[in-house]
């Protein structure tokens, strides 16, 4: 898991102890037939929390121990001393800095909020915005597959995921079409911390599948899908074949 060279790395506890999980009714790798496995898909989790107990950051935990076993390498990012957008001048800051480096690290994200006051929490939206679509010539979120879940102290909600996948399709990512939310929180995790069996465990489950399914289905692939014309224009890149050829060609 960490790497010694990046301090806000979270190491993962029992990252192979899945008490929740019935193992006879899971593929150990779903995506299997979908693209190449080798190497593992490269997963970014990020939580929304900074509280002792914080329930996105279980929920992110849970979700990395699954992808682990679906074959994936996972960092989960500890947000605790990133500054506030536009705090420091030109976002000058080591924790910054390495957030940018697991992004551009990963093929594929996993981002877990609290809903506070309908919403998504600072803390979330702070690691979203220190990500540009541009970064020293590279693209530390486009092409990139996401995953988004929520935590709710309340009944079940899904404004948080919504906000959060409007933000991934603003930062030109491969949203999967599942997601999970987990309502009452507080009631899903033993005190160990442990996500306890439940259909909101099973979501996370078959969200976990998916983004392996889509960030191996689409690995390889990432520079062509969000490779635009308007972007092409602006860079003064003509194509190699240009469209009057292929149209002359034809005629």
């Amino acid at each position: 898991m960490p790497a010694p060279e990046y301090p806000r790395l979270r190491t993962l506890a029992d990252p192979d102890h899945l008490p929740a999980l019935r193992p006879e009714y899971v593929h150990a790798r779903p995506a299997l037939g979908l693209g190449p496995l080798d190497p593992p898909p490269r997963i970014l989790l990020l939580y929304g929390s900074l509280r002792e107990r914080s329930y996105s950051r279980l929920v992110v935990e849970e979700t990395a121990r699954l992808l682990r076993l679906f074959g994936c390498e996972t960092r989960i990012f500890d947000p605790a001393d990133l500054p506030l957008p536009d705090q420091i001048a030109d976002d000058d800051h080591p924790a910054v800095e390495e957030l940018r480096q697991h992004s551009l690290w990963s093929e594929g994200h996993v981002w877990c909020s609290p809903e506070r006051h309908g919403q998504i929490t600072g803390i979330m939206k702070a690691q979203v915005d220190h990500l540009p679509l541009a970064y020293k010539g590279l693209r530390p979120t486009q092409g990139r597959t996401l995953a988004v879940m929520q935590v709710s102290a309340g009944s079940q909600s899904f404004n948080s995921v919504n906000t959060l996948r409007i933000l991934g399709r603003w930062m030109r990512m491969i949203v999967v079409p599942n997601q999970s939310s987990v309502a009452k929180a507080y009631q899903e995790f033993d005190a160990a911390g442990r996500m306890l069996p439940s259909s909101y465990y099973d979501r996370i489950v078959d969200v976990a599948e998916e983004l392996v399914r889509f960030t191996v289905l689409t690995r390889g692939h990432a520079d062509q899908l969000v490779d635009r014309y308007s972007e092409r224009k602006d860079r003064n890149e003509p194509v190699t074949t240009a469209v009057d050829d292929l149209l002359a060609g034809r005629a």
